[in-house]
């Protein structure tokens, strides 16, 4: 199923703690969710979990679930690994064509009352696409 685009998202937890995809499920269970909303969570160190299976329809933004979502395990000061790890991940989702047309937002520019992921995600584009067109 291909899907519109990727709504970035924070945990808004605090770093050091391992919170992970697990973590989130049982949060999300508890709000009483089907379980995660998230197609993907990216821990601390950079490692990649699967959340909610890509095939399902997310539960991560009104409105807008039939984006991918990416959840980051922080509150706004994240890892090098961590956006390392988001740059290869949009770059897998690109270039397997999953994402069509291709967009990403964060959280905050589609729900005004929302903040994550804390970064200026047009910011951080201008400057993976740049990093692309350089190693490209």
């Amino acid at each position: 199923m291909k899907k519109t685009g990727v709504i970035i998202h924070c945990s808004d937890s605090p770093q050091g703690r391992g919170d992970n995809a697990e973590t989130i499920h049982r949060w999300h269970k508890q709000r009483g969710w089907d379980g995660i909303g998230y197609h993907y969570v990216i821990l601390e160190d950079g490692t990649v979990e699967n959340g909610r299976p890509l095939y399902w329809t997310g539960a991560h933004t009104r409105g807008k679930n039939e984006y991918i979502g990416i959840c980051l395990i922080g509150q706004g000061k994240y890892t090098k690994e961590q956006m390392d790890s988001l740059r290869s991940l949009l770059t897998q989702l690109k270039e397997t064509e999953i994402i069509y047309p291709y967009k990403v937002l964060g959280h905050y520019q589609v729900d005004p009352n929302k903040k994550c992921p804390m970064f200026d995600v047009k910011v951080f584009l201008v400057e993976w696409m740049d990093e692309e067109k350089r190693e490209g």
